[in-house]
């Protein structure tokens, strides 16, 4: 009798342990688990806490495989939209803020976060896109786990 071994795919549901690289079209890296001190990705596919783009790029894989994966904005955190970029008076934040710090507001879905934009005599411009919204994201992979 042979012995055959099977390679067991990834699928929606499963558990799946990973490393990756999240990186822009420049090739300048915004996230990896190989970060010193990070973990590899330990997640269940299908279940809603990856981008879509990154889920669908999945699966498929088995155990050990490497590949790289391009996704758009759409399957990512979204286009960038203009409309969530506002104006506020420089009284309703925090005295201390400064350019690039993540706040949290109230919006009519409930919390929030925002970017501080830019900061004028009187107003803040804020910005409650993701930081990564209308960006095309490059992400290598590599399974480590299945199951």
């Amino acid at each position: 009798m042979k012995n055959v071994k099977t390679n067991k795919k990834v699928e929606s549901g499963q558990t799946v342990t990973l490393n990756y690289t999240g990186k822009f079209d420049n090739g300048k890296v915004f996230d990896s688990s190989l970060t010193e001190g990070r973990e590899p990705l330990h997640t269940v596919v299908g279940n809603g806490n990856l981008i879509p783009g990154f889920e669908k790029g999945l699966l498929g894989m088995i155990k050990g495989e490497k590949k790289t994966i391009n996704i758009d904005p759409i399957e990512g955190y979204g286009e960038y939209l203009k409309g969530l970029v506002t104006t506020v008076s420089k009284t309703k934040l925090p005295e201390k803020v400064k350019v690039g710090d993540m706040l949290q507001s109230q919006g009519p879905k409930g919390i929030m976060n925002v970017t501080v934009k830019e900061i004028k005599e009187n107003e803040v411009i804020i910005d409650a896109n993701h930081p990564l919204a209308g960006k095309k994201l490059i992400f290598d992979l590599e399974i480590l786990k299945i199951g």
